[in-house]
């Protein structure tokens, strides 16, 4: 293991419960805290699609904090490597502000929020970035290249440096073709 401030090397400390978790070049782990479910994403284009953070009310209510930081990805390039029968998934659009409904896919045992699917958003699924395994792609990979709902944000919370803001939703859902726009 790498010392924890070369980030050009993975960076996995004991942060679940199995410890089992990689990263590679172009693929890497994430996995919920009693280790159960485990998925394989691809951590650049064309499986990557986009990083973000969120500031929505949604967000905030659903990870039990001020803001969601998040990945999309194609689902092609998504893999359950194990615990896709332990997933529960719970739906609304109530609460979302397109009022497309979203799925959020929870481990049955930890309660770890793995992913959400988008009706808006079909073919891809958006993870926690603090599901990921190796910590140094939060800083670099999957740093948040958009944080959007700014207009939602705490004050105290000043945003990502760098990042493109949006005052409500940064991506436009869409039956096809929404990809195309990032």
């Amino acid at each position: 293991m790498a010392a924890a401030s070369d980030k050009s090397k993975p960076y996995i400390p004991i942060n679940n419960l199995i410890n089992d978790g990689w990263s590679k070049d172009d693929e890497a782990t994430a996995t919920c805290f009693c280790g159960t479910v485990q998925l394989a994403f691809p951590t650049s284009k064309p499986g990557l699609i986009d990083t973000f953070v969120c500031n929505c009310t949604d967000c905030r209510k659903i990870t039990a904090s001020m803001f969601a930081t998040n990945f999309t990805v194609d689902d092609k390039y998504l893999r359950h490597v194990r615990g896709r029968e332990n997933l529960k998934s719970w739906a609304n659009s109530t609460t979302i502000a397109s009022g497309f409904t979203m799925t959020n896919y929870f481990c049955d045992t930890c309660g770890t929020l793995m992913y959400r699917v988008g009706a808006g958003f079909p073919g891809a699924s958006i993870l926690r970035v603090g599901t990921v395994d190796d910590l140094h792609l939060h800083e670099t990979k999957l740093r948040p290249r958009v944080e959007q709902f700014i207009k939602d944000r705490v004050d105290w919370f000043t945003g990502v440096d760098g990042a493109v803001k949006a005052d409500a939703s940064f991506y436009t859902p869409a039956k096809e073709g929404w990809k195309s726009h990032i």
